[in-house]
């Protein structure tokens, strides 16, 4: 995620600390006796196949609980808030399924010393993969202090830890002030031992991200990554300097809900909850 990354979990569990885990012992939450949540009918959906390219994986959450070949939870609070200072406790709870869509719930609630909850999902060491285009159907949640994300890690991450490991955030949207028409697709790297990131952003001329579904995409090959929103490019990076090698191994996916944060503040009394995150599918797509 944008600003300082949230990798503590398992550099503190390296160092014996346990402060977050893999599936974190609190349970699968498949849905049942949960309200419903409203789904939107529209927005954009995404094409089945693209000219030159063949889908290599998709998880389109038609099961009722977490396809456990597929992702991990991360639960807790992670160090420093899982660097950003958010104020959440992730939990497995937080994560249900409906009518063939994951959704990511945040709640204000008291749990673990925090009074937030929400949930973070991982496809470390079981999904990762190295270029191609990305595509990601999903609504976000509204109200300050959201911080949605659908993200990338370099799978070397537990070894070289980050920025050295490089970062893509396919999509990043933070809540309240007018800002949840806007999108953010970024890039985080190790320019000789520094930290150095790349950004760009899409607003939209009407409505938010919140209204209905969109489709946030990376194209990502061995000299540079786009991002679109709705099959619209709206930023590109080159990726062909040395310094930049990061980007061209393989990465695993993290798709999370945060509740505040350096980012995006701390929600107020204009913050509803609870908030969603619906998923409707992850696909990858690469050169035939």
């Amino acid at each position: 995620m944008k600003k300082t990354i949230q990798f503590f979990c398992i550099l503190m569990l390296t160092a014996g600390f346990i402060s977050c885990s893999s599936d974190g012992g609190d349970g699968p939450n498949p849905g049942n006796g949960v309200a419903k949540v409203p789904i939107p009918s529209t927005g954009y959906t995404s094409p089945n196949s693209y000219t030159g390219m063949t889908l290599v994986w998709e998880d389109d959450f038609n099961g009722s609980v977490l396809d456990a070949a597929n992702w991990s939870h991360e639960t807790g609070t992670g160090q420093n808030g899982w660097g950003n200072n958010e104020l959440q406790y992730y939990r497995s709870q937080n994560t249900s399924f409906q009518d063939g869509h994951l959704i990511i719930t945040a709640k204000e609630e008291d749990f673990g010393s925090r009074k937030y909850t929400s949930s973070r999902i991982v496809s470390m060491n079981k999904k990762q993969f190295r270029y191609g285009r990305i595509d990601v159907r999903a609504v976000m949640p509204r109200g300050q202090g959201l911080w949605p994300a659908v993200w990338m890690l370099g799978s070397n991450f537990q070894t070289e830890g980050w920025p050295a490991c490089g970062e893509i955030d396919i999509m990043e949207m933070v809540g309240g002030q007018g800002r949840e028409n806007t999108v953010h697709g970024t890039v985080h790297w190790s320019n000789n031992g520094s930290h150095a990131e790349f950004s760009g952003k899409k607003t939209k001329s009407n409505g938010t991200l919140a209204d209905e579904f969109h489709v946030y995409s990376i194209e990502w090959d061995a000299t540079s990554i786009k991002w679109f929103l709705d099959n619209q490019q709206y930023h590109v990076i080159d990726t062909t300097p040395a310094e930049l090698d990061e980007f061209r191994r393989s990465f695993f996916f993290i798709m999370n809900v945060a509740v505040g944060g350096n980012w995006p503040g701390s929600p107020n009394a204009t913050t509803t909850f609870p908030q969603h995150m619906i998923v409707d599918y992850v696909r990858v797509f690469q050169k035939q």
